[in-house]
Order: structure tokens, then C-alpha cells, then sequence
């Protein structure tokens, strides 16, 4: 009997430390209450056009949590990425509407651009060993203030109907870029929890000297997902273009906070090594639903921006409290 009783001890403990140990079951429970609670606050929120506005919405910003969400499982992070969808939109926008170029070839040139330019920060990173959210800080001037010299401030209007479809277009009434959206995720989860690519990258985000000494190639790694994150964040730029119609200077300014908070309140480590884009998703699907009651009731969307960065505060202070208390528990 006593040997039965002290069995049981940890069985009775098991399912409270499953659910601290599972971000991604404790984030998509958060999503489902908050939710519920916005279904019953808002008689609004339900209704077919506000469900559309947020999952159009969540898009955007969706694309560049996955890039963020790589990032850091690696151990990195890019300041610079929404920058780089804007330039990258405003380059597709250019090349449509001043050069002539054939819609879809010019939108896939701009996510090439994109994709450029993530190698850029990637081999300033791994060659000259610098700190990825320091040297993003200063290439996010450079890409943002070429977008200034390129379009001088003034959107770039004219964009051809041809490729309005990809941003304002709908599925069987889902939003294409969230669609879109939808299929980037697929295929980065499949990467990163099916692949040995993606054993490779939580093994440097885990242990990046441990990972040389096991003979993984942490430096080509490192740039392919820094590529990787720049092609994701240019192809948010250009489905946004298609979006507005015009190519907005402004484009990818928001996108910066609510990526970094998504991802942390999904789960992913800002220390590196844990978590995964699905997760990340759902992180954002709980900021993309608060700013969104807060347009149902009126708020002045100024607000918006001091709600995001409450939650990326509030977002990694609990990240950093629950892991200094999940060590202890270990």
C-alpha cells in the first residue's frame, strides 16, 4: 500500500507540469477564452466581414512572425525584417508601374530582393560575428531609408488590378493572404519539426558551440534562414501592395512589436532553441483579436500601439519568470 501511494504522488502531479511545460497547448487555450470573451462582449465580432478583417489582418503580420519565430529559435533576431517587406513592396511597385515589368515577375523579383537582403544581415552576422538585433537595428535604417530615397515619401499608385486578388482576393470566403499565410506556415513547421534542417537549427538555438562539435554547419544554417525570413518578410510587402493598391512607403512600419510578442507569447524562447512557428500563429492571433476589440469599441487606434507594446513587456517578462521557475522545477 505504501509503495501504491507513493507511486501515485507523481501521477497526480503529471498533469500540472504537461501544462507548464506545453506553450503551445497554453497558448491556443488563451486564444480560444480570449476568443470566446470577445464573442460575448461584441455582438460585432462574429459577424462574417469582422472575422475576414482580422484574418486578412493576421496575415501581414502573421508572415513576418513566422520569419521572426525562425529567427529565434536560432538564437537571433531581425529588427530589420518589416523594413525589409516595405522596401521590397515598393520595389515590386516600381518595377510594375515605372519599368513595365510583368506584375508577377516584378513581385517575384521584390521576394528575391527580400531574400537578398536577409543574406546580407545573415553574412554580417556569421562573417564578422556581430549581434543580430544591433546590426538589424542599423540595417533597418539603411532599407528604410532607401525606401525614402526610391519613393521620396509619395506611394507609388497605379498598381495593376491583375494582382489585386492576392491581397483583397477571397477563397471560399477565406482571405487569400491568409491563405497564403496558411501554406508559409505549413511549410516552415514541416521544415522545423520534420527535417534534420530544422533538428539543426533548435541544436544551435539550444547549444551553437555544441553544434559545431557535432558537426552540424551552424554558419550556412544561420545564413539560409536569415534568407529564408527575408524572402517570407518581402512576400508580406508585396501581398500587401497588392492589398492597398498603392505601394505605401509606410508599408512594414508596424511590423516590428507585434512579431517579437507573438512569438514569445507562443512559446518560443527569446534565448533560442525552443518553440515553433505554430505557436508563434497563435500568438499573434491573440494580439491581432485584442487590437480588434479595441476598433470594435471605439478606442482611438493611437492605442493600438501602446497595447503592443504592453503585451511584448508583459510577454517576455513572463517568459523569462516562467523559465527561471521551470529550472528551479527541474
Amino acid at each position: 500500500m505504501q509503495t501504491s501511494s507513493t507511486q501515485t504522488r507523481p501521477i497526480q502531479a503529471r498533469p500540472w507540469a504537461i501544462l507548464s511545460r506545453s506553450p503551445l497547448a497554453g497558448v491556443f487555450v488563451a486564444l480560444a477564452v480570449i476568443f470566446t470573451l470577445s464573442a460575448l462582449i461584441s455582438p460585432y465580432f462574429l459577424t462574417p466581414y469582422n472575422l475576414s478583417v482580422i484574418a486578412r489582418g493576421l496575415a501581414f503580420v502573421g508572415l513576418i512572425t513566422i520569419a521572426q519565430s525562425m529567427l529565434m529559435v536560432l538564437g537571433e533576431l531581425d529588427l530589420s525584417l518589416g523594413v525589409v517587406g516595405g522596401l521590397c513592396g515598393v520595389i515590386s511597385g516600381i518595377l510594375m508601374v515605372r519599368l513595365g515589368f510583368e506584375p508577377y515577375s516584378a513581385m517575384l523579383l521584390a521576394i528575391l530582393l527580400g531574400a537578398c537582403l536577409g543574406l546580407i544581415n545573415g553574412l554580417l552576422v556569421t562573417v564578422l560575428r556581430l549581434h543580430s538585433l544591433v546590426l538589424t537595428i542599423g540595417t533597418a535604417g539603411i532599407f528604410g531609408g532607401a525606401n525614402l530615397v526610391l519613393t521620396r515619401g509619395v506611394a507609388i499608385t497605379g498598381i495593376p488590378k491583375d494582382v489585386h486578388y492576392l491581397g483583397r482576393g477571397d477563397l471560399l470566403g477565406i482571405p487569400v493572404p491568409f491563405i497564403i499565410m496558411l501554406v508559409a506556415l505549413a511549410v516552415a513547421t514541416f521544415v522545423m519539426l520534420k527535417t534534420p534542417f530544422g533538428r539543426y537549427m533548435y541544436a544551435i538555438g539550444n547549444n551553437q558551440a555544441g553544434a559545431r562539435m557535432l558537426g552540424i554547419k551552424v554558419d550556412k544554417v544561420r545564413l539560409l534562414v536569415f534568407t529564408a525570413a527575408g524572402a517570407i518578410a518581402a512576400l508580406a510587402g508585396v501581398l500587401m501592395v497588392a492589398r492597398l493598391g498603392t505601394a505605401q512607403p509606410s508599408i512594414g512600419e508596424t511590423w516590428v512589436l507585434a512579431p517579437i510578442a507573438a512569438s514569445v507569447i507562443g512559446g518560443v524562447a527569446t534565448t533560442g532553441g525552443i518553440g515553433s512557428p505554430i505557436g508563434a500563429i497563435f500568438g499573434a492571433g491573440i494580439i491581432a483579436i485584442i487590437e480588434n476589440i479595441i476598433v470594435l469599441f471605439g478606442v482611438s487606434p493611437y492605442w493600438q500601439g501602446i497595447v503592443s507594446g504592453a503585451i511584448v513587456v508583459l510577454a517576455i517578462s513572463f517568459d523569462a519568470v516562467s523559465r527561471r521557475y521551470l529550472r528551479r522545477d527541474a
